[in-house]
């Protein structure tokens, strides 16, 4: 990043925020040296139009700055880099992180860690467990080994045995730990952990209302079973069933390797006989399947069955792209590690944070609210 221009914002999962991201870009510059300690910053009229964000939007920018003590304004002469940053960004801390693994869902999310530790001047160490709560144990142990100060944690909650034991184990581990993207189903206010979450089942609510306000009354829900999230997506249609006073019975799942292309027709099959309209559709791997099948069978989408697939991975490669409920990965990330640098700092003078972000609805041709 120059002094003259900053890069441009275009993140789809991040709009409404791109306050941050440039207040992050200009953070990232300063610690690189781009402005040095006294030096002025481009005003702020500058940034608007070198980027084409709003006055209002590189005012909150700076904003940010000002209150991190990164940033001073003196009156009638501009922004200028803090001689000297808060004792806490000096810091070189080191935050372990566990993920099940790094394909598909995970990068974004990393991502938004990355950027936050790294405007903070912290680090982190990766571990992965894939999926195998054995190596998930050691990993952990690995990562206090290696002298962590906290931990940013996906553990296995579901399909165990004791859940909430398991859960408060890692709430007792030396470090702080904020888990991310897991928390105790429907345990009310005696979930203790701290958690930055996306709102499953409000994402599988917002999905079936879209597929009302579409005319649609029979939505069937199609998921693949033992999966983390699935849980929390059927809670959330059965409550959108319930409250829309939507037909019930129209619930299909499959484990996870009977979703393939030649099997896809099982659950076509199954959508057929509940003589369903549309369908929710849990993730975009078993979306893309089922379009297919229904194209063998000569139905059309949306036509003859609309679609809305449940995580936004790869739904816009679909040969009819689909609509998809969209979790905020990045934003997933980037809050959880501010959490855990906020609790390392403040430790128990910091409320617990348990934090659950809607996901929303990217819109394409397989809901039929978008025509050719």
């Amino acid at each position: 990043m120059s002094k003259k221009a900053v890069s441009p914002l275009r993140d789809a999962e991040t709009r409404g925020l791109k306050f941050e991201i440039l207040a992050d870009e200009l953070r990232r510059g300063i610690l690189a040296g781009t402005w040095t300690a006294g030096q002025k910053l481009p005003t702020e009229q500058q940034l608007a139009t070198e980027t084409g964000l709003s006055l209002t939007t590189v005012r909150r920018a700076f904003d940010d700055l000002v209150a991190q003590g990164v940033v001073v304004r003196r009156q009638g002469a501009g922004s200028f880099v803090a001689s000297a940053p808060r004792r806490e960004e000096r810091v070189r801390r080191r935050v372990g992180v566990l993920l099940p693994d790094t394909q598909l869902y995970y990068p974004r999310v990393l991502q938004g860690i990355d950027e936050s530790l790294s405007s903070v001047g912290a680090s982190l160490q990766l571990a992965t467990y894939r999926y195998d709560q054995a190596l998930e144990d050691r990993s952990i142990e690995h990562l206090l080994d290696a002298g962590v100060e906290g931990m940013l944690l996906v553990p296995t909650l579901t399909g165990i045995e004791d859940p909430v034991g398991r859960a408060q184990s890692l709430m007792e581990l030396p470090v702080p730990v904020v888990l991310l993207e897991r928390s105790l189903i429907d345990s009310g206010s005696g979930d203790r952990t701290e958690h930055v979450c996306s709102d499953h089942q409000g994402g599988a609510y917002d999905a079936v209302r879209h597929l009302v306000k579409l005319g649609h009354e029979r939505i069937a829900l199609l998921t693949r079973d033992r999966t983390p999230t699935a849980p929390a997506v059927v809670l959330g249609y059965r409550r959108a069933v319930a409250d829309l006073d939507l037909p019930t019975g129209l619930e299909f799942a499959q484990r996870k390797q009977e979703w393939e292309e030649h099997r896809a027709g099982n659950a076509l099959d199954q959508v057929r006989e509940f003589g369903a309209t549309a369908a929710l559709v849990f993730g975009d791997r078993e979306a893309i399947l089922l379009e297919a099948a229904a194209r063998r069978r000569g139905l059309s989408v949306p036509d003859d069955l609309a679609l809305v697939s449940y995580d936004d991975e790869t739904a816009d490669l679909a040969e009819v792209p689909l609509t998809a409920v969209s979790p905020p990965k990045y934003r997933i990330g980037r809050m959880a590690a501010d959490v855990l640098i906020r609790r390392l700092i403040e430790r128990d003078d910091c409320p617990l944070h348990q934090i659950r972000l809607r996901p929303r609805i990217v819109v394409r041709r397989s809901c039929g609210a978008i025509t050719d």
